[in-house]
């Protein structure tokens, strides 16, 4: 569980990293608003918008834009208030302020280098794997007509048999929905039909028919296959982010135990360390 907590923390850290404002040098910044003296600008709008609550998110930008200011003023006014008080000088204060500012300079890091540093080159690459390891899967294109009775099916295989066209028995005789297509099921993969079916479907030649009915819990089936062919895979365009994901995950993995073995991790708690050197145990990247 530990390892698809950290892997779920990757998407988050790049969907926030991805979403964090960028203030260009020459990009104007007005002052939109002060609060007992202190200025709150266009830049600090932009910061707030990224941390509204996702119903807020959804707001038109004007709104949205209001929604931000006033959590903005919001913020500075009891900061202020606080400030008055000396609650920075708290030691629980502090120590959840140091906590934040590592959570930050953490996403900071991988932004620059996972997020950023992933290629193009690298995600066709681990495409090129992933597809490369796809067992191939073989389809068939193929149309049937449902009879429900098996003397109905005979009679129908009777008249392929006499020469009759497929599609012109499945438009007079059949009882599927799709008769009006010539019972045509398009091309499909195993698993897709039931057991009865795609057991008898995937053994047909290409053009040829059943020379029996086949059974299933829908009546009686007569089947043609017209095509088989191997499965193509995905475009890349398809699964490109996904890939993305998957070649982010391993970069933060590797940055990870660099810095693992850099640095030390040092765990006193017997039971937690056992926990977290299982939850961190190095695995093979798939």
């Amino acid at each position: 569980m530990l390892k698809f907590l950290r892997l779920a923390l990757v998407a988050s850290v790049a969907v926030a990293g991805l979403a964090a404002p960028v203030l260009a040098e020459d990009k104007p910044d007005p002052v939109v608003a002060t609060v007992g003296g202190e200025e709150i600008r266009q830049s600090d709008i932009d910061l707030a918008i990224t941390g509204l609550d996702p119903q807020l998110a959804q707001l038109p930008p004007e709104q949205k834009r209001v929604a931000a200011l006033s959590a903005m003023v919001d913020v500075k006014l009891l900061a202020q208030n606080a400030g008055k008080e000396g609650l920075e000088n708290d030691p629980t204060f502090k120590q959840r302020i140091a906590y934040l500012t590592e959570r930050e300079l953490h996403n900071a890091y991988f932004k620059k280098h996972v997020v950023d540093a992933v290629t193009p080159e690298q995600v066709k690459a681990r495409y090129d794997k992933e597809i490369a390891a796809i067992p191939a899967q073989e389809e068939v294109k193929a149309r049937h007509i449902l009879l429900k009775t098996e003397d109905e099916a005979k009679a129908v295989i009777a008249e392929l048999d006499a020469g009759k066209d497929f599609v012109t028995l499945a438009k007079e005789k059949s009882t599927d929905p799709n008769k009006d297509d010539g019972g045509d099921l398009g091309y499909f993969t195993k698993g897709r039909m039931v057991p009865e079916f795609e057991a008898v479907a995937f053994t047909l030649d290409k053009g040829a028919y059943t020379k029996t009915p086949v059974k299933t819990q829908f009546g009686y089936h007569v089947i043609l296959v017209e095509d088989k062919r191997p499965q193509a895979p995905p475009a890349l365009e398809q699964v490109e982010q996904q890939v993305r994901q998957l070649v982010m995950r391993d970069a933060y993995i590797a940055l990870l135990t660099d810095a693992r073995k850099a640095a030390g991790v040092e765990i006193s708690d017997p039971a937690l360390k056992k926990a977290y050197d299982e939850a961190n145990e190095e695995k093979p990247a798939n």
